[in-house]
């Protein structure tokens, strides 16, 4: 991991695209603006987890998707005459 130091208003440039640049400093707080290209995905750790979490969760096996077919068959209805 890179550590660096930097004061309000300093930037970090990132790959010659991405700029994170320190917009405020108060208590344990520090605010941080981003700029970067549209095509590149910028989220939170804790919502970035979240939503691979949920990714996991959503995919299924093939055995399962299979019994889970099975189950959603509507069973065959005897039509009165």
């Amino acid at each position: 991991m890179l550590v660096l130091s930097r004061k309000k208003g300093e930037t970090i440039i990132i790959d010659d695209q991405i700029e994170i640049t320190i917009l405020s400093v108060d208590a344990d707080t520090i605010k941080l603006g981003i700029a970067a290209p549209k095509n590149i995905d910028i989220y939170r750790k804790e919502v970035y987890e979240a939503i691979q979490l949920s990714n996991q969760h959503a995919a299924i096996s093939p055995e399962l998707l299979e019994q889970w077919r099975h189950q959603q068959k509507p069973s065959s209805q005897k039509k009165d005459a």
